[in-house]
């Protein structure tokens, strides 16, 4: 016999949500002008780093389940006076910024959060933090090399649901604890590609392994960006990914098993975990605008958004069915500087 599925509490009508392109973004290089120096240095992705929702302390970090990975060039490769070097130059680039995020990964309420961002370059190797996310490019990038392949380690922690949760039905199910995830990423880009020999195309895939024994599965996404420079104020780059989960990992955070169901008054449903399956499509847009008069050096601001939409086995869980929305908008801005 079928238990009657539970009467959410009635909510105040939701505002109409505005069209918001994706969450993040960061520094950028020069435009192509007829006078302008020697091509970029096509070496790392610069992006945002949005949250879902984390543990109460840090409130800032980026969930890795979120794909929002927009692509903005890095600093010029040519723009000091050695003609002896070998690999590109050396640099750090920092940033901050505020985000509108869901709270979890699935809800419809939202909140506030600050974000941070470091990413840089020595003696040809790159590394950058992506909210939790901590990687390292192991390929060098030569001088003026205008097709880079990548390759290295990613460690990344997973805080999705394991902060305070305000509906008190997805409460009742209990909190998630923190999943630390290991693996790999592989990628390549070139620059000069359809508008000047400053713009630049790169596809990214990444691969994790969770290592703390939380959902006890893995993710994987593709990712492709392509961005391009305006002037030498300003610049925009697009995004779009696929992520893709293991059966544990649907399990973990969307299915509702007997004991849960009692507790929150939302029905059984294992329809997540049933399967290995795409958990989520996104699409960024972000912009760069040069403060300092040149995109290569001193303050950008920068803003930008990313839609998502959940797969349908996830879409369909109660706690996103019935509580949230399978439409999911992350937006926010801040401030970047490169030395």
């Amino acid at each position: 016999m079928s238990t009657p599925r539970p009467t959410r509490p009635s909510r105040p009508a939701r505002c109409a949500r505005p069209l918001t392109l994706a969450a993040a973004l960061f520094f950028v290089a020069p435009a192509a002008a007829e006078d302008a120096p020697p091509p970029y240095d096509p070496s790392a992705e610069i992006l945002i780093s949005p949250a879902w929702d984390q543990p109460d302390a840090p409130r800032y970090v980026q969930d890795s389940g979120i794909d929002e990975e927009i692509l903005l060039p890095p600093a010029r490769d040519d723009d000091d006076d050695n003609p002896e070097r070998i690999w590109s130059r050396d640099y750090i680039a920092i940033a901050a910024g505020v985000l509108s995020t869901p709270k979890y990964n699935g809800d419809d309420d939202r909140r506030l959060l600050p974000a941070f961002y470091l990413r840089g370059r020595i003696s040809g190797y790159s590394f950058s933090t992506r909210g939790t996310n901590f990687q390292i490019d192991l390929i060098r990038q030569r001088r003026g090399q205008k097709t880079d392949f990548k390759f290295g380690p990613i460690i990344s922690l997973r805080g999705d649901r394991t902060g305070k949760i305000d509906d008190p039905q997805v409460a009742a199910l209990g909190k998630r604890k923190l999943a630390v995830e290991t693996g790999l990423f592989v990628g390549v880009s070139h620059t000069g590609v359809i508008t000047s020999a400053y713009d630049q195309v790169a596809f990214r895939f990444v691969a994790l392994k969770d290592v703390s024994g939380r959902h006890g599965s893995w993710a994987a996404s593709p990712t492709i960006d392509y961005g391009t420079p305006l002037s030498k104020r300003a610049y925009v780059g697009v995004s779009a990914s696929v992520n893709f989960y293991g059966k544990g990992f649907g399990r973990y955070y969307y299915d509702i098993d007997p004991a849960g169901s009692a507790a929150s008054g939302l029905p059984v449903y294992d329809g997540a975990g049933r399967k290995a399956t795409a958990g989520k499509y996104t699409l960024g847009l972000a912009g760069a605008y040069a403060l300092s008069g040149d995109l290569r050096k001193g303050l950008v601001l920068l803003g930008g958004a990313q839609y998502g939409r959940l797969g349908k086995d996830y879409a369909r869980s109660p706690i996103v069915a019935d509580l949230g929305d399978a439409d999911q908008w992350l937006f926010g801005g801040g401030l970047a500087y490169q030395f």
